[in-house]
């Protein structure tokens, strides 16, 4: 395993765990994202708050993103590596081009919403004055399986069981 991709999945498990605190704490769509700065330390990280603060606009991404740029005192968050449990919408794909955030790194595809290569490709249109590096799929079964539940949970569905990498330490899943 690639250090980089070792990277990815500490991250996306952190990530993940904020995605659970928005379930938990909060009964928020589990979606969750971390922010670091351009040494690789974290800088801002958040979770899913729209019922919480009744702000459409207060998404996972939305959330790490206002953090970081508050940590570094800048609007751009050159250099920065956004990691978040679900493919970004559109509203959030346009945020982390206009923030210049390096890469990208998600989990779960959004086949509704999604707009890092999903149903769109907003963050990779080539008339953007900027470019974003993205990686998909980190974690992804784990996180899809996740978003799945919740809404399950709340139709009274049974639940889906975890995927079997979920327990170890091969990069499947969280620990």
């Amino acid at each position: 395993m690639s250090d980089q991709h070792s990277t990815d999945l500490h991250w996306m498990r952190q990530a993940l765990a904020l995605a659970e605190r928005a379930r938990s704490e909060h009964d928020e769509i589990p979606v969750g994202a971390v922010l670091l700065g351009p040494d690789g330390q974290l800088i801002g990280e958040g979770y899913n708050r729209n019922i919480i603060d009744h702000d459409p606009s207060a998404h996972a991404e939305i959330m790490a993103l206002r953090v970081g740029g508050q940590v570094l005192g800048n609007h751009r968050l050159i250099d920065c590596t956004l990691y978040v449990t679900l493919e970004p919408c559109a509203m959030c794909a346009m945020a982390i081009v206009h923030a210049r955030v390096k890469r990208l790194v998600f989990g779960a595809a959004d086949s509704k919403t999604g707009a890092c290569g999903g149903v769109f490709d907003l963050i990779g249109d080539p008339r953007h004055n900027h470019k974003v590096t993205v990686t998909s799929g980190v974690l992804g079964e784990l996180a899809s399986v996740t978003l799945s539940n919740y809404f399950r949970a709340k139709r009274g569905r049974p639940l889906l069981p975890l995927p079997a990498s979920h327990c170890h330490s091969d990069g499947g899943g969280v620990e």
